[in-house]
């Protein structure tokens, strides 16, 4: 039996049905209750105030449906906990999966794309600290759906199965799949496929989307028929920050998993650190931080944006850490990290709020994102910080 699966069985929620919950609603007084927050506590630990404060906003149930930006905000939260050996930020995931996995593993979802395959993190964590097959099943779902999923010709994973998205490329689609790969090839033993599998879509996506000066174009149409498309080359119009970030996070997880023999690690690495250089050339001297249109700091109307700049100093600081990148990166990551937390603060009633964070987003022009709604707590952004920030502060 695996660790802390006695525990979680004593201490974890009554898991709800199993439909999904459209979008999230702020519960005021939540069954699943956080430590209470004080200004010491949650100054000296950001994380931990971050967890604590939306576990009290929202239980299990009401937190939202199935999704990625729920997924990556409890796959933070997972990382808080292996800090912490706090067992009710454990409990908590589990309650959340536990309203879509059956006690025999099956699941409604479909995973005809990617954003829904995201939360399949979830499922490894879950096997791997409880060891009920149940995660198994449901991870290998995932897995089998993946043998056939559209592409295009070359092999990438369009974003979606869907006539409005066929051909596609998005750069967010990378994060959304190619972590869980690694992780489940490491936990069911299936790491030769996974990894390669992983090192080839993080190539083609490379491949298509980055340009001249290193940065990523938000997506690309093979069949050059959306709108966005340039029909000479197929690209999105612009390097939209947080599309970006997705690919850097997505990058150093699969390069932290993949062996060093790999035969498409060197073609990773030249991505990566063309990338590294263009963040670099684009952050922001002013606050540390990069703005929604990544190269268009100069435009009155553009903005810094929280989620993005979590990602990209996480993924420079790790890329540094494990060697993928330059030392003089971690640098870069430090101004970052110290420009994201002047976003974070303790509200009126002590919980934590995290500002300018732009809400979900599909494809289109310099306009389009720079009128995007910038949002507080808004999930996308409360994930990105607690990875950001487990991987750079200070114990």
């Amino acid at each position: 039996m695996r660790r802390l699966h006695a525990l979680l069985t004593t201490t974890v929620l009554a898991a709800a049905a199993l439909t999904a919950v459209p979008t999230a609603t702020a519960d005021p007084a939540p069954a699943f209750a956080a430590p209470a927050l004080d200004t010491p506590a949650a100054t000296a630990d950001w994380s931990v105030a971050v967890v604590d404060s939306t576990t009290a906003r929202y239980t299990p149930t009401t937190i939202g449906g199935w999704s990625y930006p729920v997924g990556l905000y409890l796959y933070g939260q997972y990382l808080v906990f292996r800090r912490t050996h706090n067992p009710q930020y454990l409990s908590y995931i589990k309650s959340y999966v536990d309203r879509f996995v059956a006690a025999d593993g099956s699941m409604s979802q479909s995973f005809n794309n990617l954003d829904s395959m995201q939360a399949g993190r979830l499922l490894t964590i879950l096997h791997h600290e409880t060891g009920e097959d149940r995660y198994r099943v449901a991870a290998r779902r995932i897995r089998d759906r993946l043998d056939t999923y559209p592409r295009t010709e070359d092999g990438g994973f369009w974003h979606a199965d869907t006539a409005s998205r066929a051909h596609q490329l998005w750069a967010d689609g990378v994060y959304m799949v190619n972590p869980f790969l690694v992780e489940y090839g490491k936990e069911f033993h299936d790491s030769a496929h996974a990894n390669d599998e992983a090192a080839k879509q993080l190539h083609l996506y490379g491949s298509h989307l980055q340009v001249a000066g290193g940065l990523l174009r938000h997506a690309y149409d093979e069949s050059r028929t959306a709108t966005w498309a340039d029909p000479a080359t197929g690209l999105a119009p612009e390097h939209w920050c947080r599309a970006v970030g997705w690919y850097s996070m997505a990058m150093v997880n699969v390069l932290d998993a993949v062996p060093a023999g790999h035969p498409r690690r060197p073609a990773l690495l030249r991505i990566l650190r063309a990338l590294a250089a263009g963040l670099e050339r684009h952050q922001d001297p002013a606050t540390g931080r990069w703005f929604q249109v990544i190269d268009k700091g100069d435009r009155a109307d553009n903005w810094t944006e929280t989620s993005c700049s979590s990602m990209f100093t996480y993924a420079l600081s790790r890329g540094a850490q494990r060697g993928h990148l330059d030392r003089h990166y971690a640098a870069v990551a430090e101004r970052g990290y110290r420009g994201v937390l002047r976003k974070v603060s303790l509200g009126a009633d002590g919980r934590t709020e995290l500002t300018d964070i732009s809400v979900g987003t599909n494809v289109g022009d310099y306009a389009y994102y720079a009128a995007r709604t910038r949002a507080t707590n808004d999930f996308h952004g409360l994930g990105a910080f607690l990875i950001m920030n487990e991987q750079l502060r200070s114990d």
